[in-house]
């Protein structure tokens, strides 16, 4: 490890700031309580993994808008093609054609890991690109069935909501949801739910029981699954789960959903997820990183599958806006063109640093996950590895008061999605505010 930056991380004990209190007020007399929001937390601008409040104190950003801004804050790239776009015209309804469009399309197309060409649909969000997967299976296969996992988030919209399972709170006061959703659990090797050493092979085994007793897979038209799993905890699958998966449905006539809206555009040091394992689905979905903040979703499928689709079968007015495509198309230039590997040598980097705190902090139960999507999950002292959930939320704000954006995940894990463009000095101080955020979490606990 290299040593901590020369900066020390610095108590800021009086936020939020005037400024920002202001503004938190003028907020809550027009804007919906509905936002999950964890601290006061007021942003004026940023540059790379830099943001600063409106009071002028300096955080570092390891949220990055929840895995949004994957090139960082204002990356001087994404800024002029957004300009430049936003100079020849605003917007376009998707009943005609221009070049960002055509362009972003292409560069989908490169990436895909398809074993075959594949066709993209634009919209505007991660729960669009789902709600677009989810219709495009029905279409195709005339099924009304669908799998997915308990801890899964795929969107808050009424389909993919149905499958959203990472917390009750977002299905509370909402059902009936969409008929026709069985959720199974996601594989935890660290909190495994089955008897057996492979909790892959066991959920596996669960599916095909199911396929025997209450869910006919003849009528089963999708799986949709993260290929590491984010709200529920940064669950990275055990080896061959991915690949079981892609056995069941190719047996059954299922297609095979990758939901790569957290995981996808290089996050886990690779362009997506799934290539660790090297298996292909049959349709992806993409957001959060694919525009660096911008709204920006895709839903990504083999050309068999989507050539089906007649016209009118889907639509929408702002797909493929302009705008939101320069910014995806400049990102995907940026990512592809070194910030893949990037990521995977810097999270190496990271997890080392976040791994060498657990001697010194039992309460640090594992530290998981690819490139830079890592989780660090805390525990409870004692023998049933109790989620810390009291100790999760202290220690959240407490990073807020000494400069560190930081979301928690699971039940009771600290999730690490920095901008791709950090770099291991950025790491390294946020090291350092983290290990004196720890200190004064478990001061408070006594």
């Amino acid at each position: 490890m290299k040593p901590a930056a020369a900066r020390l991380p610095t108590r800021h004990s009086d936020l939020p700031g005037p400024r920002a209190r202001a503004l938190i007020a003028r907020d809550a007399e027009v804007i919906s309580p509905s936002y999950p929001r964890d601290y006061p937390f007021v942003m004026s601008h940023g540059r790379g993994t830099e943001v600063w409040d409106v009071d002028g104190n300096r955080y570092l950003d390891f949220a990055a808008g929840i895995a949004v801004c994957a090139t960082g804050h204002a990356h001087p790239a994404v800024v002029a093609a957004v300009k430049s776009a936003a100079e020849q015209f605003l917007h376009i309804s998707s009943d005609y054609w221009h070049e960002q469009m055509v362009g972003l399309g292409e560069r989908l197309a490169r990436i895909a890991p398809m074993n075959e060409p594949a066709l993209s649909f634009l919209c505007q969000s991660g729960t669009e690109a789902v709600e677009a997967a989810l219709k495009l299976a029905r279409y195709v296969t005339r099924r009304p069935r669908y799998l997915g996992f308990l801890g899964g988030f795929h969107g808050r919209t009424m389909g993919s909501l149905s499958f959203t399972s990472s917390k009750y709170t977002q299905q509370l006061g909402f059902a009936p949801t969409m008929p026709g959703v069985t959720h199974v659990p996601f594989p935890d090797p660290y909190r495994p739910l089955f008897a057996g050493a492979d909790q892959g092979v066991a959920v596996l085994d669960y599916i095909r029981m199911l396929f025997e007793r209450s869910v006919p897979a003849a009528e089963v038209a999708a799986i949709l699954v993260e290929p590491i799993q984010g709200e529920g905890g940064y669950l990275v699958p055990p080896e061959g789960f991915l690949a079981g998966l892609r056995a069941l449905c190719d047996a059954h006539g299922i297609l095979l959903i990758f939901d790569e809206v957290q995981s996808g555009i290089g996050r886990t040091g690779r362009m997506f997820a799934c290539q660790h394992a090297g298996v292909a689905p049959d349709i992806m979905t993409l957001a959060k990183g694919l525009g660096s903040g911008l709204p920006i979703g895709a839903m990504v499928a083999r050309r068999s599958l989507m050539a089906q689709w007649k016209r009118g079968a889907h639509g929408n007015t702002y797909g493929g806006n302009p705008i939101t495509c320069a910014a995806a198309n400049a990102t995907i230039d940026l990512v592809a063109a070194g910030l893949v590997e990037h990521a995977a040598q810097l999270g190496e980097h990271f997890m080392q640093g976040l791994r060498a705190l657990m001697p010194a902090y039992p309460c640090i139960g594992e530290v998981r996950g690819r490139g830079l999507m890592i989780g660090m999950e805390l525990i409870e002292a004692d023998a049933a590895r109790t989620p810390a959930r009291a100790l999760c939320d202290a220690l959240i704000t407490e990073a807020f008061h000494h400069g560190l954006l930081l979301l928690s995940c699971g039940s009771s894990t600290v999730r690490f999605m920095p901008p791709l463009t950090t770099t291991a000095a950025e790491v390294d101080e946020a090291l350092a505010m983290l290990r004196a955020s720890l200190d004064a979490a478990l001061r408070l606990r006594g």
